[in-house]
């Protein structure tokens, strides 16, 4: 795992220089070394900060040129298949890394042939000195990150953008477009970035420019295709246990491959399905206990920590937890905007953090269960939706939206009281957790017109962010358009697959990326092997989702490894107390970014709304921290970047 930074088409003498201040606002990405490749005539330099996990030898350096001099790479990620590839490829090597693999690849195959054959998670750029042109791919899922654009005639890109914003020539507009999409997700939707004229390049696509194309927007072209991986036929006649046997085959194979490395590895582990997963097949495959790594907190309805250890020790994993003090996550907070880069507002983000830091302590590589969610079902909204949507759609609108403001008469925290009184009444698979703060969303997606804006409602923080952002229009994201070009029936397959494009990579994904990489850890996610998510795709709907559960056939794998007591439970985020932190430990913090003469004096936001909804949350009267954590996450992001 690295960092990759460069330019194009930049006409000063100082270019090594530049290339290397870059790579220096990142070098955390890549401790152990740096290096700069120029080519002045094309005005072409290309910078790499290495974490060493494949090949810690020289051999393994960045940039790296092809054996005939006619390619130069630098290259953040890892290629699973690249010792297949070695074999295919019948070259001389110098190193194993699989960077060399990658570069020869390019050099026989050229670049689209190298794309659909690797197996990978990636984001790279590579100068044909032959042809004077840039190209830059980025992997399917879109686990790795790359940013680019122009800054006047210089053609920028880099893997965060703090490398970017190290460019002389930086001016860094804020796009209020993209801060009217922020503030409905919680986080900036691709292809936009905060910055006006910054783009992050498109999962499964690569770009070619030249210093021909001075201000010219590249048309991404793709490789591969979320779309058509879910356009493919349903395996409809495959019985329940010959799907079974064929995800744990998948599974099997690409967590092996995933713990290759010259490094310690290890593996996160919250005890959940997707986690468990991993680390049972892990186990499996291993002759020494597998690292895993927990947090915990004191408060209950955010504490997973026992049900990983019990899941640890039936699997016989050498586990490692830690007990988070209001105190070390309230820490983390004021690192948060550097951490993420742009406005981030997932608070999964603070134990994400910290999980990555523990892992990082005894560990250069730790392999993560995200991504089963999104592919096999996970999300109540996929069932819970739909269910919603059949009980409501015959009442007319405005009895739906009495029945909304009737529910948010009582606050989050009455409803979670009532909701404790009525648990005792009902099995434990049927326990909401969070059980107020889920009653106020009902409330608030009660009244939608049909159910594509039921599931807008529901993933969205703010109806209208358009009119809380001065000046702002929301723009078109990728997600909206890949979901509209979706030929699936069902709208719990709708949700899925916009979940995929867009919550994964621009929020989990994201997430997962700035965390381990703060501490210089490298995360791998087998669960994201493109086999895996093309798998996913040929499920009928009832393997996923049964019994008004997600994930069935992911539990059916998980079970031949953790006995099913140890895994049925009513599932649980990765979050933090929020709501009580904005009115104790936080207030001053927040009362401050939240002052209503500073916001008017910035000119960002329109204020009144902000104001009501502060006063709401401290009264008790209302849970508003997800909306206010929102604003509070730019008004941070925007005060370290002042």
């Amino acid at each position: 795992m690295c960092g990759i930074a460069g330019v194009l088409a930049y006409s000063g003498s100082d270019l090594p220089a530049i290339i290397s201040q870059m790579v220096a606002r990142i070098r955390y990405r890549g401790p152990d070394e740096s290096g700069v490749w120029c080519d002045p005539q094309s005005g072409l330099g290309l910078g790499h900060a290495r974490l060493s996990v494949l090949d810690l030898s020289p051999a393994g350096q960045q940039p790296m040129r092809s054996p005939s001099g006619r390619y130069v790479i630098v290259f953040n990620g890892e290629i699973y298949n690249h010792l297949e590839l070695r074999r295919q490829l019948g070259a001389s090597w110098r190193g194993h890394s699989d960077t060399e693999t990658l570069l020869a690849s390019i050099e026989t195959w050229g670049i689209e042939k190298t794309l659909r054959s690797v197996t990978g998670m990636f984001a790279f750029a590579v100068w044909d000195r032959l042809d004077a042109r840039l190209t830059l791919a980025r992997d399917r899922i879109g686990e790795k990150p790359l940013y680019y654009g122009w800054c006047g005639r210089t053609f920028l890109f880099g893997s965060e953008l703090k490398a970017l914003k190290a460019y002389p020539e930086w001016s860094g507009q804020v796009d209020h477009g993209a801060l009217a999409s922020y503030m409905r997700y919680a986080y900036v939707p691709l292809p936009h970035s905060i910055y006006a004229g910054i783009r992050k390049l498109l999962p499964g696509t690569f770009i070619v420019v030249s210093n021909q194309d001075a201000m010219e927007w590249p048309e991404p072209q793709p490789y591969w295709s979320a779309l058509d991986a879910a356009h493919q036929p349903v395996a409809g006649d495959a019985s329940d246990g010959e799907m079974a046997d064929e995800l744990e085959l998948i599974l099997k194979r690409t967590v092996k491959d995933q713990m290759v490395a010259d490094v310690p590895l290890g593996a996160f582990l919250s005890g959940g399905i997707d986690s468990s997963t991993v680390v049972a097949l892990m186990q499996a495959q291993s002759s020494q206990p597998v690292r895993t790594f927990s947090i915990g907190f004191h408060e209950a309805d955010y504490d997973e920590a026992g049900h990983a250890k019990a899941v640890a020790s039936h699997l016989g994993t050498h586990h490692s937890e830690l007990y988070v003090t209001p105190e070390d996550a309230l820490a983390v907070i004021p690192r948060l905007p550097t951490i993420y880069d742009e406005p981030f507002a997932d608070t999964s983000g603070i134990p994400t953090y910290l999980v990555a830091r523990l892992a990082r302590q005894h560990v250069t590589v730790s392999l993560s269960g995200d991504g089963g969610d999104e592919l096999f079902g996970g999300y109540h909204r996929y069932f819970l939706g739909p269910s919603i949507w059949r009980r409501i759609q015959f009442l007319p609108v405005s009895v739906r939206a009495a029945l909304g403001r009737a529910l948010t008469a009582l606050s989050p925290g009455l409803w979670d009281r009532l909701g404790t009184l009525l648990h005792i009444a009902m099995p434990t698979k049927l326990r909401l957790t969070a059980f107020g703060d889920k009653i106020h969303k009902l409330a608030s997606v009660i009244d939608v017109a049909d159910q594509v804006e039921l599931y807008r409602r529901l993933i969205s923080q703010h109806r209208e962010p358009g009119s809380l952002v001065i000046g702002a229009q929301e723009p078109r994201i990728w997600a909206d358009a890949q979901e509209g070009a979706l030929k699936r029936r069902d709208i719990s397959e709708h949700m899925m697959f916009h979940d995929l494009v867009g919550y994964l990579t621009d929020d989990i994904l994201t997430k997962v990326d700035r965390a381990a990489m703060a501490v210089s850890l490298e995360t791998r996610i087998p669960m994201l092997d493109h086999r895996i998510v093309e798998f996913s795709w040929r499920l009928p709907l009832h393997m996923k989702i049964r019994h008004g559960h997600g994930k069935w056939l992911l539990r059916q794998v998980l079970y031949r490894h953790v006995p099913r007591t140890l895994i049925e439970r009513p599932k649980m985020g990765f979050g933090v107390p929020l709501d009580t932190w904005l009115r104790g430990p936080l207030r001053e913090w927040a009362a401050d970014l939240l002052d209503e003469s500073r916001l008017r004096r910035e000119g960002y936001f329109h204020v009144a709304p902000i104001v009501t909804k502060w006063k709401e949350h401290l009264s008790g009267r209302r849970n508003w921290q997800y909306w206010l954590w929102n604003v509070l996450m730019f008004q941070a992001w925007r005060e370290h970047r002042a």
